[in-house]
């Protein structure tokens, strides 16, 4: 594939989209490409992982020079995913290119997806529903070896296969082995460990051949400097809204994928949309109006004056009636 325009404005606006929220880059990135372009599963995949290689330091950059990253988690979270993530790259190959196993790498995508869209739903739950604050530091944060390792081995073997899950899944799985983890500091530490995971499963895919550098390039054109944009504006970003949008992509994207037919994914998003939308308005009840509040600055009429003083804002004269002689 030559550099195709609407393939770099697609790029783009994952990439903008990545910088802003700090996931979703292969769950939305390679279902572009399939669905829209017309790619085949396994060099959507490869040359998606290779374009990650270059956009996820962007990010890592900014957190490093914050202090926001847990070196010794990123570690053990490497340690099971850079193997394991040339292993996923290897069992893509080992599938074949025939339409059957295309098929079975697209199920496996939908499967991935779809995790994920469950993982994100109930981080969103236990956030709403947790008045816990998450404000643990990287210096008061102990890291447990033994469950950031099989973190990093899931994620490794799901990134490699699919190129999804180095960020939302991965960001999932930290927060429930680390409750108290801060936002920043795991936001942080996902996407520097991101790096190293992504280009492991990257070499794997140059290395057997599932790679389009024409198509790489395109996604690499457009991607990059949207993230760098996202990433100066994440300060400012409504997550609150644009989240859930990413949430319903990734569903759609992973439905479509699990073999599930257009009409009925038609039916099912609309079910999905108006079952949102009522749950939204049963929370918020937008209908009940926000209280009165006292403007001060509005005009206010003064008080009445008493009989035989002057009204406010009027001077006192120094006498009232005629004048009389002392002691008259």
């Amino acid at each position: 594939m030559g550099l195709n325009p609407y393939v770099v404005l697609g790029s783009a606006l994952v990439g903008l989209l990545v910088g802003l929220t700090g996931a979703g880059g292969g769950a939305l990135m390679t279902p572009m490409l399939i669905l829209l372009f017309h790619v085949k599963p396994s060099a959507a995949i490869s040359s998606d992982l290779v374009a990650a290689v270059v956009m996820r330091p962007v990010g890592s950059v900014v957190h490093m020079g914050k202090g926001t990253v847990n070196f010794r988690l990123v570690g053990w979270l490497c340690a099971g995913s850079v193997p394991m993530a040339f292993a996923g790259s290897w069992l893509l190959h080992e599938l074949g290119t025939s339409d059957a196993a295309q098929q079975n790498v697209e199920t496996a995508l939908g499967a991935a997806l779809l995790a994920g869209t469950a993982a994100m739903v109930l981080r969103y739950w236990l956030d709403s529903r947790s008045g816990q604050q998450r404000t643990a530091t990287v210096s008061q944060l102990r890291a447990r070896p033994l469950p950031t390792v099989a973190i990093g081995v899931t994620g490794g073997l799901v990134v490699g296969m699919t190129s999804v899950g180095s960020g939302s899944l991965m960001i999932v799985l930290l927060l429930f082995a680390y409750p108290l983890i801060g936002a920043s500091q795991l936001v942080g530490t996902d996407l520097t460990q991101a790096v190293p995971l992504t280009a492991a499963a990257a070499l794997g895919a140059l290395i057997f051949g599932h790679v389009q550098f024409g198509l790489t390039a395109t996604v690499v054109l457009g991607s990059v400097p949207a993230v760098l944009v996202g990433s100066l504006l994440s300060s400012r970003a409504p997550d609150k809204y644009i989240r859930p949008v990413i949430t319903f992509v990734i569903f759609a994207s992973g439905l479509k994928y699990a073999g599930l037919a257009t009409t009925a994914l038609g039916w099912t998003l609309c079910a999905v949309l108006l079952g949102a939308g009522g749950w939204w308005l049963a929370r918020s009840r937008p209908w009940r109006g926000s209280p009165a509040v006292h403007d001060d600055t509005s005009p206010q009429r003064a008080p009445a004056a008493a009989p035989g003083e002057p009204a406010p804002g009027e001077r006192r004269p120094l006498h009232q009636g005629r004048l009389t002689a002392p002691g008259s």
